[in-house]
């Protein structure tokens, strides 16, 4: 007799589907809308999404400071592994950008951050 062919394995098995179903949307979801994390002080951003793929985000700095300041964009990238865009160095009064990707696997971009 085969392991899954029971009446009981069977019903064991649905419940076990409409658990872990049941779980997975009660679990709350994440939006690329959802607040950066604080820029770094002397920075100006805007983050994003591109307009053209959604699994690229970026961020966009000016640095208002006196001081050279380097920054990346992080990305949250739901089932897949979160990745850091490159790092950009940036004089006082210049401006530049950082992309990272999330991988197709995942779910796309949850939250969007600049570090320092």
């Amino acid at each position: 007799m085969n392991l899954f062919t029971g009446k009981r394995t069977r019903s064991v098995l649905r419940a076990l589907v409409v658990a872990a179903a049941a779980t997975a949307l009660a679990s709350p979801a994440t939006s690329a809308t959802a607040a950066p994390a604080a820029i770094p002080p002397g920075l100006s951003c805007h983050t994003g999404k591109h307009a053209v793929d959604e699994y690229t985000g970026y961020a966009l700095c000016r640095n208002n400071g006196s001081q050279t300041q380097t920054f990346w964009v992080h990305l949250v990238c739901g089932w897949a592994p979160d990745v850091d865009g490159n790092r950009v160095t940036l004089r006082p009064g210049e401006s530049g950008q950082s992309t990272a990707h999330c991988g197709k696997i995942g779910t796309g971009i949850g939250e969007i951050h600049v570090r320092p």
